[in-house]
């Protein structure tokens, strides 16, 4: 996607072909600041802080991090432990394991002299993988979009409610839940966009409502509990978020507020739907409710916010009483029931096991032969 014109990634290698490029995504959208990532404890510092953040991107960068640990040592045990110190960093996202388990799996079986050239055309690869899922996102989610432009009878203006952000910065280009958009707002379809603040990091406010207008997507930012009062004023004709883990039965873990714009889009009507790559699909679960893991996240983030002041300075300033208590939840799980479709780079699909299955059958439990 672009960046003041340009085509940009979110994760790269510099010209040393050693050195991994990042957005720092905590400056923006005050600053746009690129840092370079040489060893492990960088990429796991990077991602813990969510410098760089969004489950496909999260396993990316963790992808690099695995080759910066084996270009220091590259022993069986130096690959254990990077792929451990990496795991550890965010714990909801299954992209992050999953694409860890890629690393190890293309690595175990080679001699330690043969692995950093390895690492680093796997992870490469790894990147480019995510790019072209992300794109086949775009086009099957393009189609809900031209499906609720002709429902309007192709006028007017087709509003897309998103929650947090889930655009490219979240992903390595395209992005999830914003692909659709980017290739609708490409197409000429006349989409407009209600970007949640998405507190208490705003994500939406800073990250979504950047990257759509660096495309110039038309957008409107709105405070986290307006998208219920939208709804209700048929002002949002289609919800998609994105999500870091979804179960085998459609159950999705997004950031904290997705359920209740999912129970607002039921009481209204209105669709919901939730864009992901295949690798966010974590087909060990079933309940989401009962076993995702749901990150704690430091309490700061609730009681202190960033801005920038009129002369140009960015600040950050306490908002609420000093000694009150806070818990910080950064996702909540929106059951699948709620979910009106799944969008993915193989198609839209029920958010429900046979859903899931008639897209990767290949998931399907062998059958018995008996005798």
């Amino acid at each position: 996607m672009k960046v003041h014109g340009q085509p940009t990634r979110t994760v790269w290698l510099e010209a040393d072909g050693a050195t991994v490029g990042i957005i720092d995504q905590t400056r923006l959208p005050h600053a746009f600041a690129t840092l370079r990532l040489r060893t492990l404890e960088e990429v796991a510092h990077a991602i813990r802080s969510m410098q760089v953040r969004g489950a496909p991107l999260i396993g990316a960068t963790a992808a690099y991090g695995v080759c910066q640990a084996l270009r220091v040592e590259a022993s069986d045990e130096a690959l254990a432990r990077a792929c451990a110190v990496l795991l550890a960093t965010r714990p909801t996202a299954v992209n992050l394991r999953w694409a860890l388990e890629e690393m190890r799996r293309a690595l175990q079986p080679l001699p330690p002299g043969e692995r950093v050239a390895a690492a680093y055309a796997r992870a490469a690869a790894l990147c480019d993988e995510d790019v072209a899922i992300n794109r086949g996102i775009g086009t099957q989610g393009l189609r809900l979009l031209e499906a609720a432009w002709e429902r309007k009878g192709r006028k007017g203006r087709v509003n897309v409610l998103t929650h947090c952000n889930a655009g490219w910065l979240a992903t390595v280009d395209w992005g999830t839940a914003l692909a659709p958009v980017y290739l609708a707002h490409e197409a000429g379809l006349p989409v407009h966009v209600w970007v949640d603040e998405t507190r208490p990091r705003n994500q939406g406010a800073s990250l979504t409502a950047w990257e759509l207008g660096q495309h110039g997507v038309p957008h409107t930012v709105i405070a986290d509990n307006v998208g219920g009062h939208l709804m209700q004023h048929g002002e949002v004709d289609l919800c998609i978020v994105g999500t870091d883990r979804t179960t085998a039965r459609g159950d999705v873990a997004n950031k904290i507020g997705t359920y209740l714009k999912a129970l607002a889009a039921k009481d209204n009507g209105v669709p919901f739907y939730v864009a992901l790559p295949s690798p966010t699909i974590d087909w060990t679960l079933e309940d989401g409710v009962r076993d995702i893991p749901i990150e704690q996240r430091d309490g700061t983030e609730l009681t202190d916010i960033s801005g920038r002041l009129p002369s140009g300075e960015v600040v950050t300033v306490r908002v609420t009483p000093e000694g009150s208590p806070v818990a910080n939840y950064g996702f909540d799980v929106t059951p699948a029931r709620l979910v009106t479709a799944l969008i993915t780079e193989r198609g839209v699909c029920p958010a429900s096991p046979e859903g899931l299955l008639s897209l990767f059958p290949e998931r399907r439990p062998a059958r018995s032969t008996g005798t």
